[in-house]
């Protein structure tokens, strides 16, 4: 009974934070319901026995993405009344996208209520007494252990690139002489004038 209970909750508070997320006009707003949708499909996940996907959520989605939408959306001076003016000109294209992805769910629906797809090479089945996250650490690291690997190698690759093109020494740019700024004294930097009255003072 508690976890059909907990599924209605988790259920509404998703669809209701979905709506608000596109209804709410301050952006700001929007993301924070997100943030609150992202950790109510959490408790769904973990519902149904996903744990590693509701880590994935909390950790991923709403640690990274809905921060960093966040941060965007109070550090960027956007403009907003100018963007909504341009809606009318995306309604079409909008809907023929939307008309587009309803029809791929559709297909996908169909395909899946068709059975599972037959393959090649049959895995064994997991034993039910198996966590979920046990189970996926097996295959990420036994089966699929190089490419895991693989993956990584080509994360560090792009943070490396990342750094060097952000490092890279640019004409134009004065540089910080940490030693100077450190070893300059008070008298260096401030000069007292004893101004006559009614003369103002020479820079």
């Amino acid at each position: 009974m508690i976890q059909v209970f907990a599924f209605y909750l988790f259920a509404f508070a998703v669809l209701t934070s979905g709506a608000m997320t596109i209804a709410s006009r301050n952006p700001v707003h929007s993301v924070l319901w997100l943030i609150f949708a992202f950790f109510n499909a959490a408790g769904l996940m973990i519902l149904v026995g996903a744990e590693f996907i509701a880590m994935l959520l909390v950790i991923v989605y709403v640690g990274a993405v809905s921060v960093l939408f966040l941060f965007v959306v109070m550090m960027l001076d956007i403009d907003f009344a100018e963007m909504r003016s341009g809606f009318a000109r995306y309604l079409w294209p909008g809907l023929a996208l939307a008309v587009a992805l309803a029809a791929e769910l559709f297909v996908a629906l169909g395909a899946w209520s068709t059975g599972p797809i037959a393959l090649g090479r049959r895995i064994a089945p997991t034993a039910p007494a198996t966590p979920n996250i046990e189970a996926i650490g097996t295959l990420l690291y036994g089966r699929y252990l190089y490419l895991f690997e693989a993956a990584g190698l080509v994360l560090l690759v792009a943070m490396i690139g990342a750094i060097v093109l952000t490092h890279r020494q640019r004409g134009g740019v004065k540089p910080q002489d940490i030693a100077r700024q450190v070893a300059r004294r008070p008298q260096d930097a401030v000069r007292l004038v004893d101004a006559p009255v009614r003369e103002g003072v020479e820079l």
